[in-house]
């Protein structure tokens, strides 16, 4: 198994992908103003994360991944939250970009899914990983906040 792709993945995983002002966001039809205002949250979540990526900070994972975190990645490996930190703090990896399209985010009471499209640019101890991925995000708001449970990415062309 290729570590550089378990590595570059391990953290896509983390990095909650990204930022609104390069998504289209279709939330489920609602009246409800406080649905919206979920939607604000989740998003906002995303784009720290993404900011936290391009930052190479291992704090964003620590706090916004849930213990019990798992993640797929398009090799079909599965990583933790512990993973997803010990890839930041290698500092090995980097990115140049991380432009996100196409994210729509569903909301089921205390559950946020992100699907989305996200072009990366980036490399890896001098190997490029760059392309478009899609992936499947789930947060979980536990006690006031909101916390990655689960994510899956593609490889996409």
């Amino acid at each position: 198994m290729n570590k550089f792709a378990v590595l570059l993945f391990a953290v896509l995983a983390a990095m909650p992908a990204f930022s609104a002002q390069h998504s289209s966001v279709r939330p489920r039809n609602s009246a409800d103003p406080s649905d919206q205002e979920t939607i604000r949250e989740v998003i906002e979540m995303e784009r720290q994360a993404k900011e936290a990526s391009l930052r190479r900070d291992p704090e964003f994972p620590q706090r916004a991944l849930a213990e019990d975190y798992v993640a797929i990645t398009p090799l079909g490996t599965v990583t933790t939250k512990q993973d997803s930190v010990s890839a930041r703090k290698s500092g090995q990896l980097r990115y140049d970009t991380i432009d996100v399209t196409d994210m729509v985010v569903r909301l089921y009471g205390d559950t946020a899914i992100v699907t989305a499209r996200a072009d990366v640019k980036g490399h890896q101890l001098g190997e490029d990983f760059s392309g478009p991925y899609r992936y499947t995000r789930v947060w979980v708001r536990r006690s006031g906040r909101w916390q990655a449970v689960s994510y899956q990415a593609t490889v996409t062309q």
